[in-house]
């Protein structure tokens, strides 16, 4: 079950990590319903195929990417893998997809849009799971780099 894996990366980690549970988290709107909060503080998870790599960037949920800036930042064009390998590749199901516990070693990255937020809220390895996370720590616990490929 991704969740677990989620929770062995905390406890690896020695990060105490609740993990919240709700009927669906699947999508942005959902997920900051469930929660409470905006869309811009769910942290939504993307997964990309760059040449021969697969890269993770984390993004504010109220964004969208800008495929410009994309290809200025990684020199080629944004291709996202289809749900299958998206499995196969972090072990989280689409609309889970976060950027811990991942079934091989991903790079990860950090978009811009996030630095407005103290908190974020990212998936947790299953449609219907989050967690609660300061944007600080996502940074230190994922050794994100930020890059600034959002659509303003």
């Amino acid at each position: 079950m991704s969740v677990n894996n989620v929770r062995e990366f905390f406890n690896q980690q020695k990060k105490p990590v609740e993990i919240l549970t709700f009927q669906d988290t699947s999508t942005v709107a959902k997920a900051a319903e469930s929660l409470g909060v905006t869309q811009g503080e769910i942290a939504k998870s993307l997964l990309f195929k760059v040449k021969d790599e697969y890269i993770m960037i984390v993004m504010a949920g109220d964004k969208r990417l800008d495929n410009r800036k994309f290809k200025d930042v990684f020199q080629t064009k944004a291709k996202m893998p289809e749900v299958d390998e998206v499995l196969a590749v972090t072990g989280h199901p689409v609309g889970g997809v976060c950027p811990f516990g991942l079934k091989r070693s991903i790079s990860i990255y950090l978009d811009e849009s996030l630095r407005i937020y103290e908190r974020v809220y990212p998936a947790a390895g299953e449609i219907n799971a989050a967690l609660e996370i300061k944007v600080d720590e996502l940074k230190d616990i994922t050794g994100g780099l930020w890059v600034d490929v959002s659509k303003v």
